[in-house]
């Protein structure tokens, strides 16, 4: 992957608003930080302002500023000082449909834009519907069409909706950022729909997907995206792709993140949902990688993980929600991977009649895996479920193994892999392979089952190679 270079550039005349007398600039437009006043107009003006001169930086001083939508312009720096917070409005009136969302700050088709600072945006999201798909809730930060974005050290908290989604953005360059998304359903981190992206060393806590690829529009490719030195803590899913897939994911790289237990969980109960969980504040899967509304993905590379509180280390899946001429999931490198999971839902590479999950490599992973799968579980049906919306549970069984259940699927290679068991018996084999073509297995510890069933148990499978 090409090494991706993104700066934003400012230029040398000052706006009116980066005075050195904060207080002046904040008479000037009649912006008042007291978290009472509504600022929108105001901070409008400033920006605008900073635009109109050519661009620069509009640096908000230690307060409070309530404000609705905030539209960012071209070559303007948005400061948010140590201290200083931009506070969502709790009025919806205070927020007008932008795109396809509303949003507390959005930009479009504008260029050399960034957030800086080590203030706070908090969009207030517990004030709007708590419902989940819940219409009509802002985004956080919202980008669409956008060139050449930078955002760095700012704290993002409590949306209403997604986090900070951008859209078609090409060139952007997020780091030392923190996201705290708790207030609402439906918050996402990170929710990635670009091109020549570099995110590296944030901090994530959320209640739904932390690290999100979206791929919605069916003529733009999401690819050459580098995610790398985060910490995410997520109660759905920590590194996803998908569900949203009509375009398609390329050359994409995920490396040296830590995946752990989410700081909170108000709307998740998946001790009541999920065989094996017995604690609410848990994720779904550490890596997801879903292509089921058409569209392809290919030559992603997720390295250099370590992974707890997790009910599924890795789910793949390929399905028939939607298809297009060119859908398909291929060339796929999971390695160097390090996971305890607290379910019974094993991890699974699968895909449906006629979409077969191709050329995948999986290897250096250690799982230690929840025990608590019977004989009886190895023998019931698992449903194709070509529709469903995917996540580990969609089958409605356990799945026959305790490791990975892989069917639909050719040219997969494990190599030095460790899958051991935790917590009591597992009667069900490491590996279950259908309608498999071409699996190989070597180098690798399997610890058997508490039962008569093999290590890797084959239905329709050919070209094996366990060595």
């Amino acid at each position: 992957m090409k090494k991706i270079k993104n700066t934003v550039c400012l230029f040398a005349i000052v706006c009116l608003t980066a005075c050195t007398n904060n207080h002046s600039v904040l008479e000037k437009y009649g912006i008042v930080n007291d978290g009472k006043t509504i600022n929108t107009k105001a901070l409008q003006k400033a920006i605008d302002d900073c635009s109109l001169h050519g661009g620069g930086v509009v640096s908000l001083t230690e307060g409070e500023y309530l404000t609705g939508t905030l539209v960012l312009k071209e070559n303007v720096t948005l400061h948010v000082e140590k201290g200083a917070v931009i506070s969502g409005s709790r009025d919806m009136a205070d927020y007008p449909d932008k795109g396809r969302r509303k949003a507390l700050i959005f930009a479009e088709n504008v260029k050399n834009i960034s957030l800086s600072g080590e203030g706070e945006i908090n969009g207030n999201g517990a004030s709007f519907t708590q419902e989940n798909n819940a219409p009509d809730r802002p985004t956080l930060i919202l980008l669409l069409d956008c060139e050449k974005v930078a955002v760095n050290g700012i704290k993002m908290t409590n949306s209403g909706f997604w986090t900070f989604r951008f859209v078609r953005c090409d060139g952007v360059n997020i780091r030392q950022v923190s996201v705290e998304g708790h207030a609402n359903w439906n918050n996402d981190g990170f929710d990635i729909e670009s091109k020549n992206v570099i995110i590296a060393d944030c901090v994530l806590d959320t209640d739904d997907d932390a690290i999100c690829f979206k791929s919605e529009d069916p003529d733009y490719v999401v690819e050459n995206v580098t995610v790398e030195n985060c910490r995410l803590a997520s109660n759905c899913n920590f590194i996803k792709f998908g569900t949203a897939s009509a375009g398609g994911f390329r050359h994409i790289k995920v490396s040296h993140c830590t995946l752990e237990k989410c700081s909170r969980s108000l709307f998740r109960f998946w001790e009541k949902q999920v065989p094996g969980v017995t604690d609410s504040i848990t994720g779904i899967a550490g890596i997801a990688l879903e292509v089921v509304d058409g569209g392809f993905m290919e030559d992603i590379t997720i390295s250099d993980i370590v992974m707890e509180d997790v009910q599924t280390p890795v789910f793949i899946r390929l399905g028939k929600r939607k298809v297009s001429d060119n859908t398909y999931l291929k060339d796929f490198l999971i390695e160097n991977i390090t996971a305890s999971s607290v379910s019974f839902v094993a991890s699974s590479i699968t895909g449906v009649p006629g979409l077969r999950v191709e050329n995948g490599v999986i290897r250096n992973i250690d799982l230690k895996l929840k025990a608590g799968g019977k004989v009886a579980d190895v023998h019931l049906k698992v449903p194709e479920a070509e529709a469903a919306y995917p996540e580990n549970r969609m089958f409605d069984v356990m799945l026959p193994a305790y490791g990975f259940y892989l069917r639909h699927a050719g040219n997969i290679l494990f190599d030095n892999i460790q899958l051991s068991t935790t917590g009591g018996k597992e009667e069900r084999p490491a590996v279950f392979a259908e309608d498999v073509d071409g699996l190989t297995i070597r180098n690798s510890s399997l610890q058997s089952p508490d039962s008569d069933l093999p290590v890797v148990y084959l239905k329709s499978c050919k070209n094996y190679i366990y060595e």
